[in-house]
């Protein structure tokens, strides 16, 4: 019985912190894919040859735009292609990203800014980058979380966030016990018929051991008679 409520008591403990972790920091262990969805460059800085274009955030890898070769021709994608998606944000920080394009000696640029995921808007998670007389870029990521446009907004929104996170708590929290007291209950439960077993077994043992006292002193029923 002892061991039984141990392991329940265990994987009560266990769930329970596991469900206060992901109601509380979702962000931490969720991370919002960004892809491309269209560009359009303005010049090229390539003079003999066709540009080489890519996209890159600092610390990451490269990742060329294959298509993009002419100006004034706006380019769409899908998000399927095979170099996407470009990055991703693992938390709310920014990052420092750019389009570029490729050269011998150095790489020439675009653009770069600070790429962040509460640039994107709420309804359709699209953000769009415009720089003058070089591209126009717009990207996608359905799981970033945009800032508030005021104080007051961003503080509703927080406290509501708040507010969810705390009853996503409460119900888990309720839907935990109550399995803990299930299982607590059937362990009750199977520990009394193991308990009534052991005592049937040993009401068993004890007539058993009886007759054969009596069969070695003789006094069964024959004699008895005798």
């Amino acid at each position: 019985m002892s061991l039984l409520l141990r392991l329940n008591f265990r994987a009560f403990h266990a769930f329970f912190l596991c469900s206060i972790i992901l109601s509380w920091f979702p962000g931490s262990i969720l991370s919002a894919i960004v892809t491309l969805d269209s560009i359009e460059i303005f010049k090229t800085h390539e003079w003999i040859t066709k540009p080489t274009v890519y996209f890159q955030c600092k610390g990451e890898n490269k990742t060329y735009l294959p298509d993009v070769k002419k100006t004034y021709v706006s380019y769409t994608f899908k998000g399927e292609e095979s170099w996407q998606p470009l990055t991703d944000f693992p938390n709310s920080k920014c990052k420092r990203c750019g389009i570029y394009e490729e050269d011998f000696l150095k790489s020439d640029v675009f653009d770069e800014w600070e790429f962040c995921p509460s640039d994107f808007s709420e309804s359709d998670g699209i953000y769009k980058h415009f720089k003058d007389k070089e591209f126009n870029a717009t990207f996608v990521c359905a799981g970033c979380e945009p800032l508030g446009i005021d104080s007051n907004h961003a503080s509703d929104s927080h406290n509501g966030r708040k507010g969810m996170h705390w009853a996503v708590a409460v119900i888990i929290s309720a839907l935990v016990s109550t399995v803990f007291i299930i299982g607590l209950a059937v362990a009750y439960k199977y520990w009394q018929k193991r308990k009534r077993q052991q005592e049937q077994a040993r009401f068993l043992r004890l007539f058993e051991e009886g007759d054969d006292i009596e069969d070695e002193l003789g006094l069964g029923p024959l004699g008895g008679v005798i």
